[in-house]
């Protein structure tokens, strides 16, 4: 959808990124723990974790060992940093209007979730099981 809309995306592996606590600290932001959370992430979803129970300072360690804890994507726009698909947030940031010809592939997107797992009903991956 970005990209349709004529911004620049570069796209990080948030899996394989060797994540510091203050660069995952500005991603954050000043939002609840449990925000910051994967809903999908496979100790979430199983009840292994539960993110209420743990501080800022364990949750990011927690991430930075296990980034599929990480909910995403994150967003780097100029100096901000948005975590999270809020397409409300960005149109007030960035035009999301499609550029000429992308017209009609943007009016195909389904996801009324930006933020879910696109892969839930795929057979061949899913976010709860990213070995696969």
């Amino acid at each position: 959808m970005l990209e349709l809309s004529g911004h620049c995306v570069e796209s990080v592996n948030l899996l394989e990124y060797p994540w510091s606590k203050e660069e995952l600290e500005e991603f954050l932001g000043e939002k609840s723990v449990a925000e910051c959370f994967n809903p999908a992430a496979p100790a979430i979803t199983s009840g292994k974790l539960n993110p209420l129970e743990f501080t800022k300072e364990e949750a990011i360690a927690m991430m930075i060992q296990e980034p599929l804890l990480i909910k995403r994507p994150l967003m780097k726009i100029g100096t901000l940093h948005i975590q999270g698909f809020d397409i409300t947030t960005l149109r007030n940031l960035i035009s999301l209007e499609p550029v000429q010809g992308a017209e009609e592939v943007i009016k195909s997107f389904k996801m009324s979730d930006m933020n879910a797992c696109p892969h839930k009903n795929n057979n061949n991956f899913s976010c709860k099981n990213p070995e696969e």
